[in-house]
C-alpha cells in the first residue's frame, strides 16, 4: 500500500482516482491546485504524487520543478496531450512517469507500482555512517554527535531527531515526517513534541538563534547547509 497525493482540479477525476486507487489498497489524499498540492506534499509525506499538467494556478511542470527542489518523491504526470516535447519536458523536469489521458485504472496502478519499485531499486543497500554539516558530525551507526570535535551528550530521542535532520540536511523536514520517524506511525499531530526536542538540541549545539536547525514556520525544520557543506562519510 502507498500513500498517494493527487493534485488535480477535476473533482470527477479526483473521485475516480480515489475510488480506483483505494480499491487497490492505497491511501489517497487530494489537492485542487498546485500551491495546495505543494503544501500537502510537505505536510502529508506521500509515497507518490500524481500531478495533472493543467492546473488552475500553476503549470504541472512548475509543480514538479518545485517539488524537486526539496523532495525525491516519485511524481507521475497526467496529461491530455501526448506530444513528445511535453513528455520530454516533464521527464527532464523531474517527473518519474507520464500518463496520457484517457487511461485505465489498471495501467495507472501498474505505473504507480513501477515507480515505487524503481525508487526502492535506486536506494543503496547501506547508507552513510557519518553525516557532517559544517562543524557538526553525526555518526548514525554509533549514535554519536560531535560539534567542533567536542562530543555532544544527547538522549536517545534527541539523537533520533538530530539524525533524521542530518540524513535530510538541506531539505524540508515536516513535523509529520519527524514524528513518524522518531515516535512512530501513530503520531502525526503532536508538533509540540518536535518543538520541545529541537529546543533542547539547539541548547546543546549552541544554536539558540536557530542558524543551524532552522525553523520553517507552520511546516517543520531543516538542518541548514551552505554550498558543498554536507560531507557524507561511509
Amino acid at each position: 500500500m502507498a500513500r498517494v497525493l493527487v493534485i488535480d482540479d477535476d473533482r470527477s477525476l479526483q473521485r475516480a482516482l480515489r475510488l480506483g486507487l483505494e480499491a487497490s489498497g492505497h491511501e489517497v489524499t487530494a489537492a485542487p491546485d498546485g500551491e495546495t498540492g505543494i503544501v500537502r506534499a510537505a505536510t502529508d509525506d506521500p509515497d507518490v504524487v500524481i500531478v495533472d499538467l493543467g492546473l488552475p494556478d500553476l503549470d504541472g511542470l512548475e509543480v514538479c520543478r518545485r517539488l524537486r527542489e526539496w523532495s525525491d518523491v516519485p511524481i507521475i504526470i497526467l496529461s491530455a496531450t501526448g506530444a513528445e516535447a511535453t513528455k520530454i519536458a516533464a521527464l527532464d523536469g523531474g517527473a518519474s512517469d507520464y500518463v496520457t489521458k484517457p487511461f485505465s485504472m489498471g495501467e495507472l496502478d501498474a505505473r504507480l507500482r513501477a515507480v515505487l519499485r524503481d525508487r526502492g531499486a535506486g536506494t543503496p543497500p547501506a547508507g552513510p555512517t557519518v553525516v557532517a554539516v559544517g562543524e557538526l558530525e553525526v555518526d548514525l551507526v554509533h549514535h554519536d554527535a560531535r560539534l567542533s570535535e567536542r562530543r555532544v551528550d544527547l538522549t536517545a530521542k534527541e539523537f533520533a531527531v538530530l539524525a533524521f535532520l542530518a540524513r535530510h540536511a538541506g531539505r524540508t523536514c515536516t513535523y509529520q515526517m519527524i514524528l513518524r520517524e522518531v515516535w512512530g506511525r501513530g503520531y502525526g499531530e503532536e508538533a509540540g513534541y518536535v518543538h520541545t526536542y529541537v529546543h533542547r538540541l539547539r541548547q546543546k549545539l549552541d544554536d539558540e538563534e536557530g542558524r543551524l536547525i532552522q525553523t520553517l514556520p507552520g511546516v517543520g525544520y531543516t538542518l541548514a547547509t551552505g554550498p558543498k557543506e554536507i560531507r557524507v562519510i561511509q
